[in-house]
């Protein structure tokens, strides 16, 4: 950072304090405001002379020449630097929550709470297949009695990831050399006496749009291939600390869009017909099909949501602010996400333990308590139930000793449209936007005006560039056409200002709608998808929970639709969604555990080979 001119070296203007007259001249704040106003009016309508002039600066012939000097170029921006204003989800601010959980519970409700495992109990399996498919946790428990080595659970690991990707293509980049040198080093602390906690040694993929040093961060781009950004990002150093390994960058769809990137298509490891969804598409593929202990993924609008739901994970979408984002890739500074994928709910309690909280470098982070409670007592707790939620979780629930009760539908407010993530990510990636621009002959200066209150369309998910594909009201585009870049950050570049302050302030309001329907429930239970669209604008956290083994329901129709009817598909576990109140992440992981842990879905794996 340049450091500011000294304040003596230049006359300073009077100040204006918000109310009364100024010390010098007596000119009370409305007087001044309107004098401002009428300045800047005149000196628009006068042009550059008059604004000189009522600016104080040198007349005509006088300094002409520092007149005639143009201004320096804005500093530049990447994709990382975040915006002044920032995303608060709980609707007094974050300020409030603090002092109200400070005054709830003291300094304790800022302190991060210890993760036990549970012993293990039993004989160990020996064959590679079943260890592989352990839930994390219980390889946590044998890694810490010393039965099992990290660079054993390592080696199991990486001989399927290269086995495996190329049927699933779920990784970019297998780290093999980096792996087996960190599994080393956890073996040899373990044996030290130098235990870490839960994660130690585990074996890990992150998404492969978070920074690695001296490994490729490609976010799913061709362009990107063989960039190394020379840092880690900070969920990246959480995790390292905490003693996990490091295997695998798995795939992201293109810039976090879909399960579509540069090398093709990332599969659901159940049913290879279908992709896995995204844009955590390989967190999700290698979770599933047993390549990694647990993963990392990103959520800016359903991209943990969806690829676990449609490969039947489990996974927590946290409460936006609890886990940093510094070091990955930006797509909305004001809903993206950070969770963790696994094969087991409680998986994501432990991963999440060791990862939330306040990082400096993220201004959206927040402490808040996260307690995980594996024999909660379901009825102590309110959780809603909504007519379209899946009955027989409502029916496992219930068998728990839950009391449940039915709610309606959930609050909109309607003109938000798609301000916030069509707009930050043109922002977030207007660099690349210019470059491209300029490669395919884009004129930036010459796009479509918007739609008029339309808040610049979905402009992060569907967007085209004029004379795309779907650009003009026809199918949506591709996500990888045109071949040589994705235009979807084009479209947020059109929105007004105007526009997008407004579909602000009345995201606002559905946050305090959703807050207030929200104050008598923990939790509530819906479709599986209703609420992603949602909760992306409020901020609320959901835990992914497989609750049967089924053949999966296939949406057919629609716009674009391929008149073929769609493929078989085999049975695989089934996902409900529990949406929960902002910061009971706890309570709603601590809820699907039971259900998961009083079902046999988790016995059953898929077959590849």
């Amino acid at each position: 950072m340049t450091a500011p001119k000294n304040p003596s070296d230049t006359p300073q203007p009077e100040t204006c304090p918000e109310d009364g007259p100024t010390p010098s001249r007596g000119v009370d704040r409305r007087t001044f405001i309107a004098l401002t106003l009428g300045t800047t009016a005149a000196s628009t309508l006068m042009g550059g002379k008059a604004r000189a002039q009522v600016a104080g600066a040198a007349p005509e012939g006088r300094g002409a020449a520092a007149q005639q000097q143009p201004p320096p170029p804005p500093a530049p921006l990447g994709n990382g630097e975040a915006p002044a204003l920032q995303f608060q989800p709980y609707p007094g601010g974050t300020g409030a929550m603090m002092e109200k959980l400070a005054r709830e519970r003291g300094r304790a409700a800022f302190d991060r709470a210890v993760f036990t495992v549970e012993p293990w109990r039993g004989p160990v399996p020996t064959a590679p297949d079943d260890i592989a498919f352990l839930p994390a946790h219980r390889l946590a428990a044998l890694l810490k009695e010393r039965k099992i080595t990290s660079q054993q659970l390592t080696d199991i690991y990486l001989t399927r990831l290269k086995r495996l990707n190329p049927t699933l293509l779920c990784a970019v980049t297998i780290m093999e050399e980096q792996a087996r040198a960190e599994a080393a080093k956890a073996d040899a602390e373990i044996k030290a006496g130098k235990y870490r906690g839960p994660l130690h040694g585990l074996p890990y993929g992150i998404k492969d749009l978070f920074s690695t040093k001296g490994v490729p961060t490609t976010w799913g781009c061709a362009d990107f291939e063989t960039r190394i950004i020379d840092e880690d990002a900070e969920v990246v150093v959480r995790i390292r600390q905490a003693g996990a390994v490091l295997v695998a960058k798995l795939a992201t769809g293109l810039f976090a869009q879909n399960d579509q990137w540069f090398r093709g298509r990332t599969n659901n490891p159940w049913n290879l017909v279908q992709g896995s969804s995204g844009s955590s598409a390989g967190p999700a593929s290698a979770t599933v099909a047993g390549c990694v202990a647990f993963a990392i993924g990103t959520e800016t609008q359903g991209s943990i949501v969806s690829p676990s739901t449609r490969c039947g994970a489990s996974a927590l979408r946290p409460t936006f602010g609890r886990v940093s984002r510094a070091g990955a890739m930006t797509l909305a500074w004001s809903m993206d996400r950070v969770g963790p994928i696994c094969r087991t709910v409680e998986d994501c309690a432990m991963v999440f333990n060791a990862i939330h909280g306040v990082d400096d470098k993220d201004p959206s982070t927040v402490m808040a308590p996260f307690r995980y409670d594996r024999q909660i007592a379901l009825a102590s707790l309110r959780i809603g139930v909504d007519p379209s939620a899946p009955k027989e979780l409502v029916a496992a629930l219930r068998a728990l000793g839950a009391k449940l009760r039915d709610v309606g539908p959930r609050p909109t407010v309607a003109g938000i449209g798609g301000g916030a993530l069509g707009v930050e990510g043109a922002a977030a990636f207007d660099e690349y936007v210019v470059r491209k621009a300029k490669e395919t002959g884009l004129d930036l200066t010459a796009l479509r005006e918007p739609v008029a209150g339309g808040g610049g369309g979905r402009g992060g998910g569907a967007g085209a560039a004029p004379g795309a594909p779907g650009a003009a009201g026809g199918p949506p585009a591709n996500p990888m056409a045109p071949a040589d870049w994705n235009p979807r950050f084009v479209n947020g570049r059109t929105t007004r200002a105007f526009e997008y302050v407004q579909s602000q302030r009345r995201r606002y309001m559905l946050v305090c709608k959703w807050a207030e329907y929200m104050k008598d429930l923990d939790m509530f239970v819906g479709n599986p998808s209703a609420d992603v669209g949602a909760n992306a604008q409020t901020g609320h956290p959901c835990v992914v929970v497989p609750y049967k083994f089924d053949v999966p329901e296939q949406q057919r129709g629609g716009r674009g639709a391929s008149a073929e009817p769609p493929p078989a598909l085999k049975p695989q576990p089934i996902c409900a969604v529990i949406v929960g109140n902002l910061f009971a992440d706890d309570l709603i992981l601590s809820v699907a555990h039971q259900v998961q842990a009083h079902g046999d879905i988790l016995l059953k794996r898929p077959i590849l080979t």
